[in-house]
């Protein structure tokens, strides 16, 4: 089925996804900070793996989109225990993960996770470690104090707001100062008119890997959300090749 459904995580709070079953490594996409699985990279990574026979899981985080749980709540530990949960229960087998902007972050705690089940990352535009290098000093010592930080947000007409409790779960899992255990094979896709972040964060991340199967690519006119007909196209041609080595 490809309706959504819910899963019930043991405190109770029920998590909206989407599951196509078929052919794996399984795809998971993981949205970025205050987005969901209605997205349009998301949900075209589910339409073309329909079409493929190919496994794929799309899942909203706890306090978004038709999941239940309050985002102020939403910590990176809390939605990886969510990711990982649902892989467990719906998977079976290896998985791929594709992670856009901080989904690019959690890609990493979950694959980590993952351990030898992993097959592959593919990186939209990630953002591991933006509570550091996205944060002035003011900011990070007000987040510090438990004050919460809202930023003017391009994309809708509510700022966009970082909870303290979200800082300081993310401040003990950065991931750019040292080796990432991760040696699957991993694709980095970045635009380099990227305003919220910057490319060379992928350079940092391809650095960090442990891997020596990674792969940078550049876009020179893409921006952040890379969401235009041709960086669809890119890419669903990346999911496709990593596919092809990680069977």
């Amino acid at each position: 089925m490809t309706a959504t459904q819910f899963h019930t995580m043991p405190d109770g709070r029920r998590i909206a996804y989407r599951f196509a079953p078929g052919r794996g490594p399984t795809l998971v996409f993981l949205p970025g900070y205050m987005s969901d699985m209605a997205g349009g990279k998301a949900t075209a990574l589910f339409d073309w793996a329909c079409e493929q026979g190919r496994a794929c899981l799309l899942l909203d985080y706890s306090g978004c989109g038709e999941s239940e749980g309050e985002f102020a709540d939403g910590t990176l530990s809390r939605w990886c225990d969510e990711v990982l949960t649902l892989i467990e229960a719906r998977v079976d087998g290896p998985v791929v993960i594709i992670g856009s902007s901080m989904g690019g972050w959690l890609m990493l705690l979950v694959g980590t996770a993952l351990g030898e089940r992993l097959a592959g990352l593919i990186g939209i535009a990630a953002a591991p470690d933006f509570t550091q290098w996205g944060r002035s000093d003011a900011e990070q010592k007000s987040l510090s104090r438990g004050e919460t930080v809202f930023d003017e947000n391009p994309y809708g007409p509510e700022p966009t707001p970082t909870y303290p409790g979200f800082f300081a779960d993310a401040q003990a899992r950065l991931q750019l100062g040292g080796t990432i255990a991760i040696d699957a094979p991993v694709r980095l896709l970045h635009g380099q008119r990227d305003e919220d972040v910057p490319w060379d964060i992928s350079l940092r991340l391809a650095t960090a890997l442990r891997s020596d199967d990674v792969q940078v690519a550049l876009i020179k006119d893409g921006d952040h959300r890379l969401s235009r007909e041709q960086d669809i196209g890119l890419l669903l041609h990346t999911v496709g090749s990593l596919l092809e080595i990680s069977a």
